[in-house]
């Protein structure tokens, strides 16, 4: 298994899916930009590349990867944090060496992204 997606991550994403069209997957990923080079993507995708994508299943629910990104986020944890403020996904990515305060940009040893102003 690539990453993990906590039971608490996996509950809230299921309860999203339910809003979703049938066949819906979590993408998962990265892309250029953010105040540290990378910032990460996370979102429902109904598309399979099978040149470029990878599915695994984690935790009950499909998730989509770029081939490319697996060495950059393999060994992430995502896991949704409850609060009086509200809620939200958090990624521990254990290969990230910089990571900006909102804990969504960050820079790896491999990959160092363009940072753009927050």
């Amino acid at each position: 298994m690539v990453i993990s997606i906590t039971d608490g991550a996996a509950d809230q994403v299921k309860e999203m899916m339910k809003e979703e069209e049938a066949g819906a997957r979590l993408r998962f990923g990265i892309q250029g930009g953010g105040c540290s080079g990378l910032s990460y993507s996370l979102g429902f995708d109904h598309e399979v590349n099978e040149d470029l994508d990878m599915v695994e299943d984690i935790n009950g629910i499909p998730v989509v990867m770029n081939k490319q990104d697996v060495p950059i986020v393999e060994g992430t944890t995502i896991d949704f944090k409850q609060n009086m403020m509200g809620g939200g996904f958090s990624i521990d990515n254990p290969n990230a060496i910089v990571s900006c305060g909102c804990g969504s940009s960050f820079r790896t040893d491999r990959r160092q992204g363009a940072p753009e102003k927050c």
